[in-house]
């Protein structure tokens, strides 16, 4: 078995590289299609207008990206960012389906995107800080990005107490991991528990985002606390 270590860049953009090509089908397995209702909740707290230039950091397959590029016309884009290339090659493909669509895709890493400062007036984040080698430097890189006054959403698991991470335990080993190994790959969501591990829980996100600059951080748990939504203002 391939072992991934959490928080390895290397390791991370491999395990991305390989489960690419069913990485959409898998998210709407393993969630009953509840991460799309997820994404909903980070987009409504975004609220993205017309002419606004966001950015979705670790953009994976571009699930969000789309649809911010579709809430921002006329005037505005999107710029999806992610380190690995395959998922990327999926998204810009998606996009190309749509051409209408004001989207640009950029191969690169989150904790130093090469992008100007302040140069946005949104960013999201879904399931992409947790596999940051720093997820502080991730939350100061995101908001050098954005103009004061400017929203965030990170979506991602959540680390939860009592009943909820007995739940959410069980859930990865009995669902999770089982379910990929229908698909040939088991190493790659064997590591969801490890990353968690060392992923912040809430209130330490919330800090993180102070200690980076952000006027305001509320981390919202979602799913009964198996998810949670960092709720930022620049």
């Amino acid at each position: 078995m391939v072992s991934f270590k959490p928080g390895d860049p290397a390791a991370v953009e491999e395990l991305f590289e390989q489960i690419a090509p069913r990485y959409d089908q898998l998210n709407d397995l393993l969630s009953f299609g509840l991460h799309r209702l997820w994404k909903r909740q980070a987009i409504a707290w975004l609220q993205p207008r017309s002419g606004q230039q966001l950015i979705d950091l670790c953009c994976g397959t571009g699930d969000l990206a789309l649809v911010l590029a579709a809430r921002v016309r006329p005037g505005g884009s999107v710029l999806g960012i992610d380190a690995a290339a395959a998922p990327l090659a999926v998204a810009a493909r998606r996009g190309a389906a749509q051409p209408w669509l004001p989207l640009r895709w950029q191969h690169g890493d989150a904790l130093a995107t090469g992008l100007t400062s302040a140069s946005c007036d949104g960013a999201v984040i879904a399931y992409g800080l947790r596999n940051l080698a720093d997820p502080g430097a991730g939350l100061r890189e995101l908001r050098r990005l954005l103009r004061d006054g400017g929203r965030a959403a990170v979506l991602d698991f959540n680390r939860p107490s009592g009943v909820a991470a007995r739940f959410q335990r069980l859930y990865l080993r009995r669902l999770v991991v089982p379910t990929a190994e229908q698909f040939g790959i088991p190493e790659h969501y064997a590591y969801l528990e490890d990353s968690l591990q060392r992923f912040p829980t809430g209130p330490q996100q919330e800090a993180l985002a102070r200690q980076a600059g952000f006027s305001a951080a509320r981390h919202r748990p979602l799913a009964g606390g198996l998810m949670g939504l960092l709720e930022l203002v620049a």
